[in-house]
């Protein structure tokens, strides 16, 4: 029960610091301000702390509290004295106190900027990392209260806690005086603290993963005591997969003298095991599932897959019953797969677990699939299936309420089961960490992503998380820019997936093509144009081509210098009766594996038309299912699949399709393997082949087993799969030596000049919605930056445009500024190349007289640029995914093609250098059509000074540069809008905390 906070005299109870986080060991806990009615805990927590702990934070025997010290313990100020608490069960289990001292180590009061901090955690946590997440977040308050510096005094013989303070990253003084050690610690955040917050979090998170995974025993809470049911259905799925660990059946409805339920023990409660077991499959109606949360907390299970429907994709309601159901789990250390999750899925040989309601555990293989659907889910995992594709683990989390696809990044990075990690994303409840986590794992696996949802500008239901208001667009070019393969379909996603966990990555865009069909080949040779790779001609081998004739080609490109990556194509042999033949799928299968086996490592993809068992011939190499075993209950066969009639709502059709879809792709593969005949007749257009190979041949030592050559039934398909692995590989390249951000920039950067404009504009208008700056007001503001905007003087009438152009100099522009016609010459809002006063006279009247009176139109003039051209550079700050740069020609190109390139900010000089370069316009800034090329070094340049303005300025809300004029020497800016606001919160660079919804 968590206590009711008491207004503090001197500062009201700062419930934003109140934390849920993520242990070392997987674990969560809650971090929170200590308050005035936390003294009995304070009391049973201190008990339960050793002697020893007792000493090293008080230097002498202290047995037990007294009442003065309780007092001081429990209450602060929030202030100067603040003291956090970590609980478990609502019971402390952690501590941690701050007291503001001055200069001579008395208590003090702001503006001093140094306090004394001690910790204590309980013996049976330590070793959890409870110290380092308090240490974490009692930084963060006491930066927030103005405190710069902690200062602790540590025995010598407390290794433990001078460890927590020396691996934190921050800067810190260290000297021994009188017999302890004095440790003053710098609280501003370096790259070395972050990058060990960041550590810490990754591992804790994919431990926490991990333990769901992985865990020794399941209990099935809501199996039914008749056949049918979620939970009969979870229970059978699991035992039929062979589970290695100790399943048991739960539900208070069970019969006193039950015993056993399809051969597992069954009880009424968890209380009745004896033993602790380690995660809890809930599959009861969403009114009973509080209980079974309490039940299983109170005997320490240590997560959750909750497959009841019923939550926020009910409504309002729900959404608070789901806030609930998480706040619930957390408090007790447990982390929530759903609810309304389809379950789990994890093929390790050690582990065989299925706990979900997919009728059939996949075969074990190299791929890491993640949904936010069970619909998406049940496709996918059929997909794979009948691609011959397994997986290494599946999580299917429902609403997501707590894991989300960052907690399954996480736990791919260092997952060494799995080489590509597949995720279905319908919402990003942390853009900036995703992005981060996702670049990060892409160095080292390829992570491909289909997002859902992607238009309606809302979240799907059940999924409360923040909006962003980013266009999709957007969206895709930073995950790109994360090295995500982003792909529009599920289909896409498996066709990616595959190829990249069989194949290794091309080295380049150079295609070799062969195969027995012409048309075919040709085919795919323009589908290669299609999609930017550079195909060589064509190799027809002829109808009369055989499986050595194959092999024999496949060799030779593969060892060809000038290819990276070969695409086989194939059609069936025509028999002597005309007829097409599709039997020989397994010996044209073997006679490509030959030929991959002593290959060098370039990728393989094979397109195919109706020839039977190819593709499961192809892909056979890389199932690696362990052996299906059936219910431990002797004699007894698996039920049949279950509908769900109480728990869940929307699964029964899916299953139900599903497991009719398995059983077609059963039938059809049976056909086919009983069509082929390995050592059929030759016949004139179709010499015979030698049987296939018992075994495959070993692979040369730094690249996969051969045998998982992907095979697709249509040429885009496999050339768009290669594509995305061709452009991954350039990636992972690149990636690999990082880019930065030039010296020079900062001998011309005036940060301190911009931040006291930003502070005396934002003082001047308080408004929180921020305030628009006036062309000047702007200007000023990015010349401390070196971006120079050439100055405009206002044209109220013909005298002063013609005074305005005197003093700036012939020729001019004389514009309008109204905000229906800014930027719109196609309306005759913009008159340029007057060269003297009669012209500019005459332009004016013509304005005028076309589009309104001066008043409306705010004309005014601006000196002629050099002639180039007109570009767009704009930055923007969205509240989830942080700021972001965009780049694209002016005019139509961006505002109606939207063709635009974005990064995340900062940039680096190789993201400039893309971003300039990634528009399809991109040929008219480098002489398209014998036009001069545009000094883009100038252009990239411009890139970054901005990218550096709204990264050292998060006030800077928004900055749109337009017109940018890209001479062939050189380049203009025009026009500027910035706008100021108080920036918006980041959660990205605070301690860790788990997102609360």
């Amino acid at each position: 029960m968590e206590p009711k906070p008491e207004q503090s005299p001197h500062h009201a109870y700062p419930d934003h610091w109140e934390a849920d986080v993520v242990l070392r060991d997987g674990g969560t806990a809650r971090i929170r301000p200590i308050t005035t009615d936390d003294a009995e805990r304070l009391v049973s927590f201190y008990e339960q702390v050793s002697d020893e702990s007792k000493y090293y934070r008080f230097f002498a025997p202290y047995p037990r509290l007294s009442d003065r010290d309780v007092h001081r313990f429990t209450h602060h100020d929030y202030v100067d004295r603040v003291g956090l608490a970590v609980t478990i069960g609502g019971e402390f289990i952690g501590t941690v106190r701050y007291d503001r001292i001055d200069d001579r180590g008395r208590p003090a009061s702001a503006p001093a900027d140094e306090a004394e901090v001690a910790f204590l955690v309980q013996d049976a946590h330590q070793g959890r990392g409870v110290a380092s997440a308090l240490l974490e977040h009692i930084a963060a308050v006491a930066r927030e209260r103005g405190i710069r510096r902690f200062a602790a005094e540590v025995l010598p013989a407390n290794n433990k806690m001078i460890k927590v303070f020396r691996d934190a990253g921050y800067t810190q003084r260290r000297s021994f005086e009188d017999g302890s050690v004095h440790l003053t610690l710098d609280l501003e955040p370096t790259e070395e603290s972050l990058a060990v917050q960041r550590g810490r979090e990754q591992r804790a998170e994919a431990r926490s993963v991990q333990r769901l995974l992985a865990p020794g025993s399941v209990a099935v809470i809501g199996a039914g005591r008749t056949p049918g049911g979620v939970g009969r259905t979870v229970l059978r799925n699991l035992l039929t997969a062979g589970y290695t660990g100790r399943a048991y059946a739960v539900n208070r409805a069970f019969d006193e003298g039950l015993a056993t339920l399809d051969g597992v023990p069954a009880h009424r409660s968890l209380g009745e095991i004896d033993e602790q077991v380690d995660l809890a499959v809930i599959a009861v109606p969403a009114h009973q599932v509080p209980e079974a949360v309490a039940d299983c907390g109170e005997h320490g299970v240590q997560g959750l897959v909750v497959v009841s429907a019923g939550y926020a994709e009910r409504g309002a309601d729900g959404r608070e019953l789901q806030r609930e159901l998480v706040r619930q789990a957390r408090s007790y250390g447990m982390r929530i797969i759903g609810p309304n999750a389809f379950g789990i899925i994890n093929t390790a040989e050690n582990v065989r677990l299925n706990a979900s309601l997919a009728p059939e555990s996949p075969a074990r293989g190299r791929i890491g699939l993640f949904t936010q659907s069970g619909a998406i889910g049940i496709a996918l995992l059929s997909g794979l299936h009948r691609r011959g594709a397994g997986l290494s683990s599946f999580i299917s989390a429902g609403n997501r309420a707590d894991v989300s696809g960052n907690d399954f990044l996480q736990y791919s990075f260092e997952d060494p089961d799995t080489d590509v990690a597949l995720l279905y994303l319908e919402s990003l409840g942390n853009p900036r960490k995703f992005t981060r986590l996702a670049r990060r794992t892409a160095a080292v696996k390829p992570v491909v992503v289909v997002k859902g949802a992607r238009h309606s500008g809302t979240n799907p239901p059940g999924h409360a998380v923040p909006v962003s208001r980013i266009p999709d667009a957007t969206v895709s070019a930073l995950m790109r820019q994360a090295g995500v393969i982003r792909v529009d379909t599920v289909t896409e996603m498996v066709d990616a997936g595959i190829l990249l966990a069989g194949q290794p990555l091309p080295s380049g865009p150079r295609v070799a093509i062969l195969g027995n069909s012409e048309s075919l080949g040709l085919l795919t040779y323009d589908a290669c144009l299609a999609e930017g790779l550079r195909p060589r001609p064509p190799i027809d081998l002829t109808t009369a081509a055989s499986p050595q004739d194959f092999r024999d080609a496949l060799a030779e490109a593969l060892a060809d210098a000038t290819c990276d990556a070969v695409i086989v194509t194939a059609i069936p042999w025509v028999g002597e009766d005309g007829e097409a033949e599709t039997g020989d799928g397994q010996v044209l299968a073997a006679a490509l594996h030959t030929a991959v086996a002593g290959g060098s490592a370039k990728p393989v993809a094979v397109v195919h038309v109706e020839i039977g068992g190819l593709a499961e011939a192809l892909a056979a190499a890389s199932s690696t299912a362990a052996p299906r075993r059936r219910p431990t209950t002797a004699g007894t066969a698996p039920p049949e699949a279950p509908t769900d009639r109480t728990a869940l709502t929307d699964r029964e059709a899916a299953t139900d399709r599903t497991t009719e879809t398995d059983r077609t792709a059963s039938t059809d593969r049976t056909t086919d393997t009983d069509r082929t005949t390995a050592n059929a007749p030759a016949t004139p257009h179709r010499p015979a082949a030698p049987a296939a190979p018992e075994a495959t041949p070993p692979a040369p030592e730094g690249r996969p087993r051969p045998g998982r050559i992907p095979a697709y039934p249509a040429a885009e398909r496999a050339v768009r799969a290669l594509a995305e692995a061709v452009k991954y590989a350039q990636w992972r390249r690149q990636a690999a030596v990082p880019g930065k951000v030039p010296e020079l920039l900062d001998e011309t950067i005036d940060e301190a000049g911009a931040a006291a404009l930003i502070e005396a504009h934002l003082a001047a208008a308080p408004d929180p919605r921020g305030r628009q700056l006036g062309h000047d007001e702007a200007r000023e503001l990015l010349g401390r930056y070196g971006i120079d905007v050439r100055p405009t003087l206002p044209a109220p009438d013909p005298d002063a445009a013609v005074a305005a152009a005197t003093r700036l100099g012939y020729p001019v522009a004389l514009k309008t500024t109204a905000p229906h016609l800014r930027h719109r010459a196609d309306l005759g809002g913009v008159r340029l190349d007057l060269t003297d006063e009669d012209a500019l006279r005459r332009a004016y009247g013509d304005l005028t007289d076309l589009l309104g009176k001066p008043a409306e139109l705010l004309p005014v003039v601006q000196a002629m640029a050099p002639r180039g051209v007109d570009t767009v550079v704009r930055a923007s700050i969205d509240a989830a995914a942080g700021a972001v740069l965009s780049f694209g020609l002016a005019g139509a190109p961006s505002e109606l093609l939207g063709d635009t390139a974005h990064r995340l900010v900062p940039v680096t000089d190789r993201d400039a250098a893309e971003l300039i370069r990634s528009i399809r316009a991109a040929p008219v800034l480098f002489g398209w059509r014998g036009a001069a090329p545009v000094d883009t070094a100038a252009l990239e340049e411009l890139l970054l000074r901005l990218s550096r303005l709204v990264d050292d300025h998060p006030e800077v809300v928004s900055v749109a540069l337009e017109p940018v004029v890209v001479a062939p020497q050189g380049l203009t800016t025009l026009g500027a809008a910035v706008r100021l606001a108080p920036p918006p919160a980041r959660n990205d660079l605070g301690p860790r905390r788990l997102p609360s919804y």
